[in-house]
Order: structure tokens, then C-alpha cells, then sequence
């Protein structure tokens, strides 16, 4: 396809660009989705029900919609960021709602008697959390929380709806010059492909090497 050869400086660092997209996104995803998780097995209702109203609310919201008003909308109010850290913030906020669910039913799949042993030798909730539950918790959600960062990298493409120069919107750019989508957005979605490829070969060795250790 000498179209993707001709334009191979464009769409690479278009895939640059997604690589970064996701992996920031993901990361602050987790921290956040840890946070969320903290709050919806809180023994204090109030808590419970932030931590429900968060998930309940990203997961019945579009991506794009979210995408559109923050960057719209947040200059109107005085914030302002650039292209690339609104999209990363706005798509963290976003996976972080799949990442709580995932990791609750991880949390979920802890024997109640593992939290009981934490208290009785007098750890607090946070402490409980942290060192006897969530370690356990992560090795049976090791799959879901791949799957959930292949949703992240497939959703970065939504950022070049607002401006953010990702694969995604340099394939366009290129397919504007050169008018041969076909071969371009081929090209786009194998990389597209070949990043959920690796992300499960990776999520898969990783899974099978901690049920060997539990």
C-alpha cells in the first residue's frame, strides 16, 4: 500500500499519539477507579452512594458527549487546558466508572472472613482495603481490566472528534490529501487491532502467572 508508505511519518506519530492517549488514560483510570472502589464497599452509606451515583452516572454517559463538554465547556468557566490533557482527564473520569465495577467484583469475590481477620488484628478499613483485600481482589480482574484498557485505546479515537491529532485523525488528514480510504483506514484499524492483540497476549500471560501463584 504505498499510500501508508507515503504518509508513514503522519500516521506514525498519529500512533505515538494514541500509545500516550491510552496508557495516561489508563493509568489514571486505575488510581481513580481505586478511589471509587474504596468508596462504593464503604461500611458508610453516604460514601456507598457517591461511589454508586459516580459509576452509574460514566457508564450511562457517551464518551463523545463528555469529550464535546469539556472542551466546550470548560473554557467558558475559566479552565484551561490543552487539547491533549482535557482528552486524557475526560477519558480517565470516563474508564474509571468500568474499572470501580470490575474491581468491586473483584473485591466482591474476597471471602467476607479476609476482612474479618484484617479487623480483628486491628487494621482499619483503608488498611484492610489496601493490604489484604484489593491484592487479592486484582488477580481474579486481570482480564476484565485488560479488556477495559483495549476499550480505552479503541475510545482515544474519539478524541480526534475534538482536535487531539491521534491515529485516528491523521488517517483522516492523510485520506483528505489523497482521497483512498480504503487502504488508509485498513492500515489504521490493523494497528488499531495489533494494540488489543498485544494487550490480551500481555492480560493473558499475566492472568495465568497469578493463578499459578494464589
Amino acid at each position: 500500500m504505498p499510500v501508508l508508505l507515503d504518509h508513514l511519518p503522519e500516521l506514525w506519530q498519529g500512533l505515538i499519539v494514541t500509545l500516550q492517549l491510552t496508557a495516561a488514560s489508563f493509568a489514571g483510570a486505575a488510581v481513580l477507579g481505586v478511589l471509587v472502589t474504596a468508596l462504593r464497599v464503604s461500611p458508610v452509606r453516604v460514601l456507598r452512594a457517591i461511589g454508586t451515583a459516580y459509576v452509574e452516572t460514566f457508564q450511562n454517559l457517551p464518551l463523545l458527549v463528555l469529550l464535546v463538554l469539556a472542551f466546550f465547556g470548560l473554557p467558558e468557566i475559566g479552565v484551561q487546558a490543552g487539547l491533549m490533557t482535557t482528552a486524557i482527564v475526560v477519558i480517565a473520569v470516563y474508564e474509571a466508572a468500568y474499572i470501580a465495577e470490575a474491581l468491586r467484583s473483584g473485591v466482591n469475590s474476597v471471602s467476607k472472613g479476609q476482612g474479618e481477620a484484617a479487623r480483628a488484628i486491628g487494621l482499619t478499613f483503608g488498611q484492610s482495603l489496601r493490604h489484604v483485600i484489593l491484592p487479592q481482589a486484582l488477580r481474579t480482574v486481570v482480564q476484565p481490566l485488560g479488556n477495559i484498557f483495549i476499550a480505552t485505546a479503541m475510545n482515544t479515537a474519539l478524541a480526534a472528534a475534538v482536535g487531539v491529532v491521534d491515529l485516528t485523525a491523521a488517517a483522516h488528514r492523510v485520506n483528505l490529501v489523497e482521497a483512498q480510504p480504503i487502504p488508509i483506514f485498513v492500515g489504521a484499524g490493523v494497528a488499531y487491532a495489533l494494540i488489543a492483540a498485544v494487550a490480551g497476549f500481555v492480560t493473558g500471560r499475566l492472568e495465568r502467572r497469578l493463578v499459578i501463584l494464589r
